[in-house]
């Protein structure tokens, strides 16, 4: 299990071509997605995302009505005021909206701890993506090779899904 973010980073954009291939395969193939759920959940329990917090710090976090609402009761503030305070657009997606970031990342991360965790955004509470979040797993996956180079969930996910489709296909060709 690789969890230094240094390799992270280098082993994932090295990977980067590969993976978007291996989602592209995924999409196009029966796949046993309840396997890679198990194996996904199983990567996902050995490592501690709250120590990491890479994602906040590199990722931008698309933030919903509904997320504002819950910003705006848990900081005591208006709604206008949260989206004024703490959000911006999306440098990728124009009429996106985003928490704003700072040099060091997301403006709610305090060194390696969310100070709205319990209010954070639903696209916080699902990453990375793998087991929850929006669409089947199977759309989900074009995201993949690029969090791959930041997390190290993904990235240990992906290489682990890649031997045993590759197990699979042996399997089937025998």
């Amino acid at each position: 299990m690789i969890t230094d973010l240094v390799q992270i980073k280098r082993l994932g954009e090295k990977a980067q071509p590969e993976n978007e291939r291996f989602g592209k395969h995924l999409r196009r193939q029966n796949f046993p997605e309840l396997r890679f759920r198990r194996m996904a959940e199983e990567i996902e329990e050995q490592i501690d995302c709250r120590a990491c917090a890479n994602c906040c710090k590199v990722a931008e976090t698309d933030i919903t009505k509904r997320d504002i609402e819950r910003l705006a009761k848990y900081l005591r503030i208006t709604p206008k005021q949260v989206l004024e305070q703490y959000t911006t657009s999306s440098v990728f997606e124009k009429n996106e909206t985003i928490l704003r970031r700072r040099e060091t990342g997301c403006i709610f991360l305090d060194g390696n701890d969310c100070t709205i965790y319990d209010a954070r955004p639903d696209t916080c509470r699902d990453f990375p993506h793998l087991m929850r979040g929006a669409g089947s797993f199977e759309s989900r996956m074009w995201q993949m090779p690029d969090r791959a180079t930041y997390c190290p969930i993904v990235y240990n996910a992906l290489e682990a899904f890649k031997k045993i489709t590759t197990s699979f296909k042996t399997a089937v060709l025998k």
